[in-house]
């Protein structure tokens, strides 16, 4: 009897262990295809998960924006197989750890990926310090069925690249259609409309995606996936993506070819043209590249030849990724990276002049998500710009004011997280009712602060940014926003604060701080989060000003 029972175990194992090797090959195979999703899947099923299935694993949630499942996978990852794992896994653990919030955390993680101090929270500090703009952004549509990304200006319409044509093969990364280019008016709501599918000629059934065009809207450069595969250093069938011209000519998109330096052997990508057409920025993962990819301009001369491609350098490129430039009319590079510091994942970035230098724009453009294909009209502050902060790459549209960062001594001002402004040191916000625009008592506590600290420091000006829940109309919530800003204003001066020091401003329901961006579908602890005033540090009066707080402190 007792050798039957120990049959019977062997027998039990053998086919759980093969049940378990059929799970690990099933989700081998589909992560080789890029078919994350449903590696992920198969994955899951694996129950005693070896080091090369949580590295899969982890990876196939981080690259389909499943930061909370990732950082779970890698915190495992890490906790079995720390001496083992290789450095670029603790690289993406450090960015989910920030994809969730868990900033300290991601500093550890990525102090010991760097070899050098990463303090999230002075890089913030530091950065309020030299921001040269502040942005207003509006999500333009709440598209979660479909991706949409990379605005380009067409003349007085806008391109945009979106899954949302049902009609294309299923790509398996993200289980969504390839991508199509589209055509559309933007409103002065932010609203598109007459949306437009690009011809055949321009769409296929592989991905077309980031296009430019020069300043008669005559000539476009524009992304599309190689039908052709060739297999990379994992021994993996790879597509790359390839630069392509075309012309319009009698209403018809035509001379459709691929650049003279695009290769089946590496990927050029994400195009945007000069304003004067001379000369042509991309990123690629080009031999020479810093990284896995980097910013490239070439030259266009007269005669629709190609120069070459040119590296950017250091300053811009690093050992990680630097996709979608964008060049301004005023031949400033706009860029995404994930390799600079940031807040997290791909960030959006400038640089200027010999491109030796490169700024992070702010926390009022970039999240702790993927925040990237910025476009700006620099005469008009304004332009847009794409995020998957809220689960799916969506489009935004902003506005963008000039912004004097205060003087203020050190320990007296914060950075607030979410708008990335200035702010007093451990001021928080007051809230309101819905549908008031009355200071509650609770509130009085937080505007004595306020108080105390104006008169204190008498140089400094403080903006009063009132806000709304997304319940009501657009106009309406401005309007209460507004009220809501003046009210918190005269209890400001009522209790001794020059009004000339005070300046009120709503922004109705613009700036949400979560993604409650529809009239239903939230709690109302979760809509009262956005029924706020915040304050902002506006200016200080120099020397003098920092003198008194040193002797003050």
């Amino acid at each position: 009897m007792k050798n039957i029972y120990s049959t019977i175990l062997l027998l039990l194992i053998s086919i759980t262990a093969f049940g378990q090797s059929s799970q690990i090959k099933e989700g081998d195979k589909l992560f080789a295809q890029r078919a994350l999703i449903d590696a992920a899947d198969a994955y899951e099923q694996v129950v005693d998960k070896n080091q090369e299935v949580l590295q899969n694993l982890g990876d196939a949630y981080f690259y389909t924006n499943q930061m909370e499942n990732a950082v779970e996978t890698y915190r495992l990852l890490f906790l079995r197989h720390e001496a083992q794992a290789a450095p670029e896994y603790r690289f993406r653990f450090a960015h989910a750890l920030r994809g969730v919030g868990e900033n300290e955390e991601a500093d550890e993680q990525m102090s010991e990926f760097t070899g050098k101090d990463v303090n999230f929270d002075e890089f913030q500090r530091e950065l309020d310090t030299v921001a040269p703009h502040v942005y207003t952004t509006d999500q333009i549509m709440n598209n979660s069925a479909a991706a949409d990304f990379g605005i380009a200006y067409m003349g007085d319409r806008i391109v945009f690249a979106s899954t949302r044509n049902q009609e294309r093969p299923i790509y398996p990364w993200n289980k969504k259609p390839t991508l199509d280019l589209y055509s559309a008016e933007m409103t002065e709501e932010g609203e598109l409309v007459d949306i437009i599918l690009f011809s055949d000629e321009i769409n296929t059934d592989s991905h077309e995606s980031s296009a430019t065009f020069n300043e008669d809207a005559n000539v476009m450069y524009f992304d599309r996936t190689s039908e052709k595969r060739v297999k990379n250093e994992e021994g993996v069938r790879v597509a790359h993506i390839k630069l392509y011209r075309a012309e319009l000519v009698d209403g018809t998109w035509t001379n459709i070819e691929a650049l003279p330096f695009t290769s089946d052997e590496y990927s050029t990508e994400h195009p945007s043209l000069s304003a004067d057409g001379s000369k042509l920025y991309f990123a690629s993962d080009m031999p020479g590249s810093e990284g896995s990819f980097d910013i490239y301009v070439v030259d266009i001369n007269e005669d629709g030849t190609y120069g070459t491609p040119q590296n950017l350098g250091t300053g811009v490129n690093t050992p990680q990724r630097e996709q979608f430039p964008f060049i301004s009319e005023e031949n400033v590079l706009y860029f995404a990276s994930d390799g600079h510091q940031g807040y997290g994942n791909l960030d959006v970035f400038r640089s200027e002049g010999d491109f030796s230098e490169v700024q992070n724009l702010g926390a009022t453009v970039n999240s702790n998500r993927d925040d990237f294909a910025f476009v700006i009209k620099e005469g008009d502050e304004e332009g847009y710009f794409a995020s998957n902060r809220r689960g799916t790459d969506n489009l935004y549209l902003f506005n963008r004011e000039d912004y004097e960062p205060p003087v203020v001594e050190f320990e007296d001002r914060e950075t607030n997280v979410e708008t990335g402004r200035q702010q007093l040191r451990d001021v928080g916000n007051i809230y309101f009712d819905f549908d008031k625009a009355t200071i509650k008592e609770e509130s009085e506590p937080t505007l004595n602060k306020v108080v105390d600290i104006m008169k204190k420091y008498p140089s400094i000006n403080i903006e009063i940014g009132s806000h709304a829940d997304a319940r009501g109309s657009d106009r309406y919530n401005m309007e209460l926003s507004e009220r809501r800003a003046a009210s918190t204003l005269e209890y400001l001066v009522e209790n001794g604060i020059d009004r000339s020091r005070l300046t009120s401003k709503g922004y109705g329901e613009s700036m949400p701080l979560n993604d409650c961006t529809q009239p239903t579908g939230c709690t109302n602890e979760q809509y009262a989060v956005n029924r706020r005033s915040e304050f902002t540090i506006m200016d200080t009066n120099g020397e003098t000003e920092e003198t008194e707080m040193e002797e003050e402190n």
